[in-house]
């Protein structure tokens, strides 16, 4: 096993060092989410913590590690004794992204459990992280099942396994320490709510911080058990600092004035639920205990409202997360008061407050959000260009299909407000990555049919299996009641479910579309696209096309904010070289297919069907289309044209695509026009 880096030579990154050190202290502060460009030493910095952590006892040969003085009474390898036991090191386990549901919760032998009646259990990831460290890199890319599995275990301190009727339990508490890069996709609400505490890393810009960076790697990796030697003294000071907070942490005392100061920073910050709150109080706590103090003051409430409440105050997936520290200090000086009373300087003079409150006078409310780099989903603090809120008009004029030569290029609009829009997927049944938009062959879903298993058995079917065994149980000489089963009886259950898909999103630019002032209109839909398909777990990608040529604003990936932000700052001009978006696009798809051959694709492209520039646009536009139809790509055509008088182009190009076309008024959820919308794709995509 090679020698992790010194967690205490880890230079800079004082909230991610501290995070998790708070979680070594107590466990029930709720794990770290570690936000973060790569390359700023998160992954370093957690393998770094389980070197740190105290030794565990636990009841000799027990494979779920249980606790020798209250060892768990269901613990499949007991019952055990109280009585001494022995130490080893915390373990810190690693859950890879593509891991499956029996790796993480563990695997039952399904033949001995319908034959012997035995339980014969192998323990999963969930066991080997009790009383440990469960780290998951890149945790935004987990797939749903696995999510909802350690949603459960991380609720419920216990991990269940149950195959038709037969179950396991067996305890499983565990810090959950994620990192993640926001580039590559948002983390589902549910969990993101779960981890604790959350801290966002950055590489420094400090050039003689780099260059100690630079210099304590090259030595790590020169001689890695010389240079964690010459740390030696330093880790081990921490970890006894760790092991007398944890000692000292039943002492500490948590007033009713730091109380109020955290019950009213939750509600001033709006969060939902009282988790935060609780969060809050053993953060608070804890940094109590970190410090040697046996009472909590303002300034660790302060901390730990920084610490625990920035991931909460996300609206929406296109909100980035951030704490409004000057908001933060004025609630905590209100509710400063420390016999509960705390809000009673300023309830004197309520005329006063009134004038006070209009202060934070951004549409927010508060929210926080540090400043990023680009807009941020269309909130009014993103790029600074705020004079993109009426589009110039003016150069372009093109009416029809007439080039307009010499357009000048219109500054960004804004989207307009978002809206619910129909279900948009993709016909057949695939068997792509799990998601929420179209039919598919997946591990969970419900039952369609059985079949013989290919490789280990995940999902029983117990009828089809029975069925099997049944006509050969004289020839397998039974003589009581236990049915013999052998292996080529067992039955895999196939299951349907949803997958999520490729969407691609080919926009319209051009002059023609900022000539009639649609712009605003055509980013709210896109951007209410894209809403749906975070919702959905899709990956999604942008290609615009104007002047002369299309190009790829977005590469596929699954950071869907990423699309967002690319979206808002979308400049607008020139001609309409509808085939070269399209051609582009289909370039885009072929790559792509190479990459993820499973991922099913849907094109939506939004434009009013006009082209311009070069000789036949509008027929180029449509063989460039048809190619889309012979590969059998969904699509389905956003139709921008609005007016009294109406060409129907895009209907046409939906025709050349083999797909659809919809208004933008057809796209709202609540349109009359219908609840559902499947586009329809050609026949050999359809299963």
């Amino acid at each position: 096993m090679s020698t992790p880096f010194p967690f205490t030579a880890v230079v800079g990154q004082d909230d991610l060092r501290l995070a998790l050190l708070l979680n070594a202290v107590s466990p029930a502060v709720g794990g770290v989410l570690v936000r973060g460009e790569k390359g700023t030493a998160k992954s370093t910095a957690v393998r770094a913590l389980s070197a740190l952590m105290p030794e565990v006892d636990i009841v000799a040969g027990c494979r779920f590690s249980c606790a020798p003085a209250a060892p768990d009474p269901a613990c499949p390898d007991g019952p055990h004794e109280v009585g001494p036991g022995v130490q080893r090191p915390a373990r810190m386990v690693e859950l890879p992204v593509g891991a499956s549901e029996d790796r993480l919760v563990g695997a039952l032998d399904i033949e001995r459990a319908l034959a012997e009646g035995v339980k014969a259990f192998e323990p999963g990831l969930l066991a080997d992280a009790h009383r440990g460290i469960l780290y998951v890199d890149e945790v935004n890319l987990l797939h749903d099942h696995l999510v909802d599995l350690l949603l459960d275990a991380a609720a419920m301190g216990a991990s269940y396994v149950e195959r038709e009727g037969v179950s396991v339990r067996h305890a499983a508490r565990f810090l959950l320490v994620g990192t993640m890069n926001p580039e590559e996709g948002e983390l589902r609400p549910q969990l993101l709510d779960r981890f604790g505490l959350t801290v966002e890393v950055a590489a420094s810009r400090e050039p003689d911080q780099r260059v100690e960076v630079v210099r304590r790697r090259l030595a790590y990796d020169d001689d890695p058990d010389g240079f964690a030697g010459r740390w030696a003294d330093e880790e081990t000071a921490v970890r006894a600092r760790i092991v007398a907070a944890r000692k000292l942490l039943p002492s500490v005392v948590l007033g009713d004035g730091p109380l109020r100061q955290i019950a009213a920073t939750c509600a001033a910050f709006e969060v939902d639920g009282m988790r935060a709150d609780i969060v809050m109080a053993r953060t608070a706590t804890t940094l109590a205990a970190w410090a040697g103090r046996t009472e909590v003051l303002a300034e660790d409430v302060r901390q730990a409202a920084l610490l625990a409440l920035p991931h909460r105050r996300r609206r929406n997936p296109f909100d980035a997360p951030g704490l409004d520290e000057d908001k933060l200090d004025e609630t905590l000086e209100e509710f400063g008061g420390g016999d509960g009373s705390g809000g009673s300087d300023s309830s004197d003079g309520s005329d006063d407050s009134g004038d006070e409150d209009p202060d934070p006078d951004g549409p927010d409310g508060g929210g926080g959000q540090p400043p990023q780099e680009g807009p941020d989903g269309g909130n009014d603090d993103g790029s600074g260009e705020s004079s993109g809120e009426v589009p110039a008009q003016g150069e372009p004029s093109e009416s029809g299909q007439a080039p307009s030569p010499g357009a000048g290029e219109q500054a960004p609009v804004r989207a307009t407000e978002p809206f619910r829009t129909k279900v948009l997927s993709v016909p057949g049944l695939g068997e792509g990555a799990a998601g929420r938009r179209s039919r598919a062959r997946t591990e969970h879903g419900r039952t369609t049919g059985a079949r013989r298993p290919q490789g280990a058995l995940t999902k029983l079917h117990l009828a089809a299996t029975v069925q099997a065994a049944a006509p050969h149980q004289r020839a397998r000489g039974r003589s009581g009641p236990g049915l013999v089963v052998r292996r080529d009886d067992l039955r895999q259950a196939t299951r349907e479910g949803r997958e999520g898909n490729l969407v691609l999103f080919v926009v319209d630019a051009s002059g023609s579309m900022a000539a009639r002032q649609r712009m605003s209109a055509v980013k709210g839909a896109v951007l209410s696209l894209l809403l749906d398909a975070y919702q959905r777990r899709d990956k999604v990608g942008l290609v615009t096309f104007r002047r002369s040529t299309g190009e790829v604003a977005l590469p596929p990936t699954s950071s869907v904010d990423a699309a967002a932000v690319r979206l808002e700052s979308l400049p607008t001009g020139g001609r309409t070289p509808l085939a070269a978006g399209l051609l582009r696009a289909h370039d885009v798809l072929r790559v792509e297919r190479l990459r993820d051959p499973a991922r099913r694709a849907l094109v939506v492209l939004v434009t009013d069907g006009r082209a311009t520039g070069g000789p036949e646009p509008v027929a180029l536009a449509g063989r460039a289309a048809r190619l889309f139809a012979a590969d059998g790509v969904a699509s389905v055509v956003v139709d921008c044209e609005s007016g009294p008088v109406r060409l129907g182009l895009a209907g046409q190009l939906a025709g050349e695509l083999g797909g659809t076309a919809v208004t933008l008024d057809e796209l709202r959820a609540d349109s009359i026009a219908g609840l559902v919308r499947d586009v329809q794709g050609n026949s050999r995509r359809a299963a």
